[in-house]
């Protein structure tokens, strides 16, 4: 009898993959436990595993494109079976656990009540207010997800009709303030065409062969995107900076590379150090250590701690557990098996899961300092910059020192300024002791 494969649920919020690679062709002979294809969630690449033995009878997407979770998306079975009753598509598909062929039902046209969305989608509607049907469905075979429902949350704030918006995103237009619409909302008639005013001789030398890379906005860059918008319209985001005294960090830095081997201390970074001290300094401001959710604020006792990666797909955020109870080398030694992991493809959506702060690492680039944009839930991130020289105050004198720049944003909703600045303060307090705090 075929064998569905299925695309996994990896993850509790996870509502569609996309298929990067079938490993197997149709036709391939497949043993139990053989990798069959890789597909990318909105943090991780997964790796889908043959349940059984046989030959993949048939694909039914192909690379590239995003497929709900749960959804069949191959068969496996013995030369000559067929696997169509299992296309999705199909209406006599069966379901996983129940492979006998139903006849197909007559479905009534579809009623707002009616339209496929997922809970999650279905319950953010609720609670916000937006009718189903006035939501544009991304999901895959129409389904309405909950990014649609964010979207339709944010366009509504803006007031704009969905015709005028339609009309805004195609053309050049002026959108007023207030329009003529029910409440104030701006409809299509509200908008006034506004062409571009582009000097004769730009369009004289304008190349219109120039060659260019389309890149679809999808996987873990599409789901980066809709993040950063979604944390900036969701949060009252405030950054306070500063810089810490880095002299006993690099002198300690210094230490540990010129260390004996079987220490195992000579490859620990100043980033380690960093996540040492904030994992330590967190432990006393739990308004920092945080998520913000559904108007609650959750406060946690252990610290989970994110640090920001570059990836050739886009940033990805692994977590540290219990970062509080580690030591310097343990936390070292999980930072390099995190990133190891992500360079292999083998991260887990787990490991990219749960974090409580995160700290984001630019100094490497030469970064003097920048604004770092919130990871949601969570209320506050740490932004790092260079080590620079600082003029200091000395003995009667002016010292050149170096310091390390901090910049921590928190959600003001969650947190006031003036605990941030305490928690900055005591952050820079252990940094500029961070040989001591090692001995706690």
């Amino acid at each position: 009898m075929p064998t569905p494969i299925m695309m996994p649920k990896a993850g509790n919020s996870v509502e569609s993959c996309v298929i990067l690679k079938w490993h197997k062709q149709t036709g391939d002979s497949i043993q139990t436990g053989e990798v069959v294809l890789d597909v990318e969630t909105d943090k991780a690449v997964v790796q889908i595993e043959s349940p059984t033995d046989g030959t993949l009878l048939s694909q039914f997407f192909a690379v590239g494109q995003e497929v709900a979770v749960l959804t069949c998306i191959g068969v496996i079975g013995e030369m000559g079976e067929d696997a169509e009753p299992f296309r999705p598509s199909s209406p006599t598909a069966p379901s996983p656990t129940s492979p006998t062929v139903a006849p197909a039902p007559v479905i009534a046209p579809p009623t707002p009540s009616m339209l496929e969305a997922s809970p999650r989608a279905r319950s953010l509607a609720d609670q916000h207010g937006i009718p189903l049907k006035d939501v544009q469905p991304t999901g895959p075979n129409g389904r309405i997800i909950e990014r649609d429902v964010q979207r339709a949350i944010a366009d509504q704030q803006t007031r704009l009709t969905r015709l005028a918006r339609e009309q805004a995103q195609q053309e050049s237009v002026s959108v007023p303030a207030v329009g003529s619409g029910l409440g104030g909302r701006v409809t299509s008639s509200d908008l006034q065409i506004t062409p571009l005013a582009v000097p004769t001789n730009e369009l004289e030398v304008t190349n219109t062969h120039e060659e260019t890379i389309t890149i679809p906005l999808q996987g873990v860059r599409k789901m980066i995107a809709e993040r950063m918008r979604q944390s900036l319209h969701n949060s009252a985001q405030l950054t306070l900076n500063t810089s810490a005294n880095a002299t006993a960090l690099l002198a300690l830095r210094q230490r540990f590379k010129g260390s004996a081997p079987t220490l195992g201390m000579q490859g620990i970074t100043l980033n380690d150090l960093l996540l040492f001290a904030v994992s330590r300094v967190l432990l006393n401001y739990p308004a920092l250590n945080a998520t913000l959710h559904d108007h609650t604020i959750t406060q946690y006792q252990r610290v989970h701690l994110g640090f920001a990666v570059d990836t050739p797909r886009g940033l990805l955020v692994p977590i540290i557990k219990d970062a509080h109870q580690r030591s310097l080398r343990q936390i070292a030694q999980e930072t390099q098996r995190l990133v190891a992991s992500i360079e292999a493809n083998k991260i887990t959506p787990s490991e990219l899961q749960g974090g409580t702060f995160t700290v984001s690492n630019l100094g490497a680039l030469g970064i003097e300092s920048f604004t770092p944009i919130l990871n949601p839930p969570q209320v506050a991130i740490l932004g790092v910059g260079k080590v620079d020289l600082k003029p200091v105050q000395g003995d009667g004198q002016v010292e050149f020192l170096p310091h390390i720049a901090l910049s921590l944003t928190v959600d003001h909703q969650a947190v006031d300024g003036a605990p941030a600045a305490r928690f900055l303060q005591a952050l820079t307090q252990a940094l500029t002791d961070v040989d001591l705090w090692l001995a706690l």
